[in-house]
């Protein structure tokens, strides 16, 4: 009971501090200026085949210029950390997977948050130690939910136990075509993290963590602590063209 009612108090405070906070932009439409892209092989801002890119106020990944896929999982950095914040932006999946795309990612894509930076990345390195507010779009063909958590070279806490499965399902609907979808994320440090679809929770957990890896063991022993409070926000590329916009941030009181 008092573990539900701190939940609760601390939803509310969260929702008073957006309140009066101030949102801000973190793309300015028009180029990737205060972004840096990391791309599987590639040393960081390398922008490799333009994956990225802006066009009509939008970043979008795009893979026209690609030969073939050869496992070129990407991530745009955001230039600076945060650690009490909201996170507001608006998705959409649009065309064709590229062709060898592993099947896991077909209209698949997803946020970075509590993210290490791209400098701290191998050069081998399918994604960052971070936690992924992974983003699914709808296949036709039943439900597929969307704003779940994966947990690449991390794990959280949920119920007051220890979570190490890699990915969790949200309870959110199923989003199919190209819509735009709005997710924010709420998130307070090494406290409580929320994802919302078009405004409603749709998971929250707590207490994220580096582990499970032998790089996140690294980290670890660099930063003398396992516990993560902050981190880079970053947006990924795994194979499926996809489009972000109005991208906004709004700190939080700790």
């Amino acid at each position: 009971m008092k573990s539900i009612l701190l939940t609760a108090l601390l939803a509310a405070a969260s929702f008073a501090h957006a309140e009066d906070g101030k949102w801000i932009s973190l793309f300015n439409g028009k180029d990737l200026t205060g972004w840096t892209p990391k791309i599987r092989g590639c040393e960081a801002g390398d922008n490799f085949k333009d994956t990225y890119r802006v066009q009509d106020g939008v970043i979008k990944v795009d893979y026209s210029k690609y030969e073939k896929w050869d496992n070129r999982f990407g991530h745009l950095f955001f230039e600076k950390k945060f650690s009490n914040y909201r996170l507001k932006l608006e998705y959409r999946f649009s065309g064709e997977q590229i062709k060898e795309g592993p099947g896991w990612a077909f209209r698949n894509s997803g946020i970075m948050i509590h993210s290490e930076s791209p400098k701290t990345m191998e050069l081998e390195q399918d994604f960052p130690a971070s936690l992924e507010v992974q983003l699914l779009g709808g296949s036709g063909k039943g439900p597929r939910t969307t704003g779940n958590l994966c947990t690449p070279g991390t794990h959280i806490v949920m119920d007051d136990k220890l979570v190490t499965t890699h990915c969790i399902n949200s309870k959110s609907k199923t989003f199919d075509g190209d819509q735009w979808v709005t997710i924010e994320v709420e998130v307070h440090g090494n406290g409580i993290i929320r994802h919302l679809i078009n405004g409603e929770e749709v998971i929250s957990y707590s207490k994220p963590q580096l582990g499970g890896e032998d790089h996140s063991e690294q980290l670890i022993k660099v930063a003398g602590d396992k516990m993560l409070s902050e981190g880079y926000i970053c947006l990924q590329s795994e194979s499926h063209p996809v489009e972000f916009r109005k991208i906004e941030i709004m700190e939080l009181k700790p």
